[in-house]
């Protein structure tokens, strides 16, 4: 549903967290890492050279 006069509808999300979690042997796994600021929960964001988080800013550079 579009909220103004054109704007495009709304995309509805689906299947963020199978990218974020795994099931192997009736264990859950995490297939991110956690943000060392923010703690367990929070997802570090996977970019081309570095890894952030969302919430507090925390980045980390990847290595060459």
């Amino acid at each position: 549903m579009a909220d103004k006069k054109g704007d495009k509808p709304k995309k509805a999300g689906g299947g963020s967290l199978q990218k974020l979690y795994q099931v192997k042997d009736g264990q859950v796994l995490r297939l991110r890492q956690h943000c060392p600021k923010c703690g367990p929960g929070i997802f570090l964001a996977q970019h081309k050279d570095r890894t952030s988080c969302g919430n507090c800013g925390y980045t980390e550079f990847k290595k060459a």
